[in-house]
Parts: C-alpha cells; structure tokens; sequence
C-alpha cells in the first residue's frame, strides 16, 4: 500500500504520533516516524532524508508545525503533507514567518532557573500548564496530559533554520489547516497553504494526531491511494 514518514514539529517526540502510526500500521502501510532534535534543520532534514531513501518506492512524508520546515528540503518524496506546517520558499524560516503565536510564545522558558527569561538564547521548553492549552486546547483531557508530558526539551536555532530546496515546487503538495489552532495562526497557515496543490480545513486546534488521529490516517490513506493511481 506504500510507504510513509511521519515528521513531529518542535518540542515533541516521534511517539507523540503514535496513534496515527499504528492506525496506518493497522492497515498494512509501512511507516518511519524519525526522531528529531538533531541540532539543526540541516540534520533534522538529514535523519528524515535517510528515512525517505529506505524506501523502494517514493513515500508520502507529513511534516507537523516545524516539521514543514523540515520536509520541505527533501527530495524523492512521492507527496508532500502539510499538517498546520511552515511551507518555506528560498531564503525563509519558520521564524521569518513570525513563528508561533504570542500564546506559544508566552509558553516557551529557557532551561535552567524558573524565573529565567522566556525564550533565551540557549535550551527552551515548554510550561506544562500553558502547553496543554495551546498545542492540545481541543484533545480529550487524558491524551493532552499525556502529551504535555511527552514534551521534551528543544535546542536553540531551529526555527532560523533554511531549508536548502523548496520540495514543493515539484512534489504534489496537501495542505491541512488546523482552522482553531492557537499555536500557529490559522490566517498564517492560510497564506503558506496556497504554495500547495490542494488544501484541506480542519476545525481541530494545532495537534490532530493526538486528539483526532482518525482524520490524519484517513487523509494519509487518500493520498497513498492517489499516489498508486498515478504511478
């Protein structure tokens, strides 16, 4: 049925897809959800590029918030998914286009003292109490819990990060906008979406693989279903 890669945005782990993951699994699709937090997009893309050329047959990559960022530098995708991702151009970063939102922001504290400056220079992480609502507003209580304490720490630099191609200027490209997100700016999504070739609308918040992993395994589903029509 294909082949594809799940790509996790910042401050997260492959595990946070895990749900989507076994549902594709379920249904005989060979997944790779690679793990971030190399240090830069450079090696991001670099783990995410090895995943893709394991395959036989070019495999459908989805790219979560930063991992937009991460999927668009690279080659030999059969199709790229955008899930509430950054879709960069030459010469762009995910902190060109301003990043998270302010509320995201309000979350993000350097690593180290409680009182230290949010957002310092060094390791940030997320506060428990504000990620809950921001990234998982709309998720059943007991799996926002869970991911909230799934959260790891993330390193400084790669939000700055640009990526070396643009993939989808030549890959077919789906764009999902998560129209109740508070993480990144639905309008935001909205403008990045129109690089792509279709897009999709979901009143779900910024992380439906957690709260509404059904949607994503049905689209991912489509899409491999269309990519096997055309070859």
């Amino acid at each position: 049925m294909g082949g594809v890669v799940l790509v996790h945005g910042l401050y997260h782990q492959a595990v946070h897809f895990g749900a989507v993951a076994a549902g594709l699994r379920r249904v005989g699709v060979e997944v790779v959800v690679p793990e971030l937090h190399r240090g830069s997009l450079r090696e991001d893309t670099r783990v995410v590029q090895e995943a893709v050329d394991g395959f036989g047959v070019a495999p459908v990559v989805v790219g979560h918030s930063y991992g937009g960022s991460v999927i668009t530098g690279v080659r030999g995708a059969g199709h790229l998914v955008y899930l509430a991702a950054f879709v960069l151009d030459a010469g762009e970063s995910a902190a060109g286009w301003g990043g998270g939102s302010a509320a995201l922001r309000e979350a993000v504290v350097a690593v180290g003292e409680e009182g230290a400056t949010r957002g310092g220079g060094g390791a940030t992480r997320l506060r428990p109490e504000l990620a809950a609502g921001v990234l998982y507003g709309d998720c059943p209580a007991p799996l926002a819990r869970r991911a909230v304490g799934l959260l790891r720490e993330q390193g400084p630099g790669c939000g700055r990060g640009v990526p070396e191609r643009q993939g989808w200027r030549t890959t077919p490209s789906t764009y999902v906008v998560c129209a109740r997100d508070r993480a990144i700016d639905p309008g935001v999504q909205r403008r990045m979406a129109a690089r792509c070739g279709e897009v999709r609308e979901w009143a779900t918040g910024h992380s439906p693989f957690v709260g509404r992993p059904e949607l994503v395994v049905g689209l991912v589903r489509e899409v491999l279903a269309g990519l096997g029509e055309r070859r």
